[in-house]
């Protein structure tokens, strides 16, 4: 018999220079705010979450030992690329080629102001 240790994923941290920009640009594009205290003086703790999903986003103050500008890996679902596409770079992000192969998914790449790399892909 398997012992489980881990049962899933709550959150995954991402490292900013501005929380309150980050939770305004991301609340444009859905996301609720699951979770926003202090929970040490000087240190706040932001979570927000995308509709229906369980794993929440939490954005973090970059520091020198967790900067800012990273690729985060984090893949979002979208039911409609061209029009996430077109809505990331109207709020102010970084958004790469729209790609549309015959293979896979249409699919992009972005960076929040601080450079944070993010992926979307359509899925149904």
């Amino acid at each position: 018999m398997t012992k489980t240790t881990c049962a899933g994923v709550l959150t995954v941290a991402v490292p900013v220079t501005d929380q309150d920009r980050s939770k305004a640009l991301w609340e444009q594009l859905g996301f609720t705010t699951h979770l926003d205290a202090e929970l040490q003086p000087g240190f706040r703790w932001l979570e927000l979450r995308a509709p229906g999903a369980e794993t929440t986003l939490s954005f973090v103050r970059a520091s020198e030992e967790l900067p800012a500008g990273i690729d985060t890996g984090i893949r979002l679902a979208t039911p409609d690329a061209r029009a996430a596409h077109s809505t990331l770079a109207e709020l102010g992000f970084t958004v790469g080629t729209l790609l549309e192969w015959e293979t896979a998914p249409p699919m992009f790449a972005f960076r929040d102001p601080d450079g944070n790399r993010f992926y979307i892909t359509q899925a149904d």
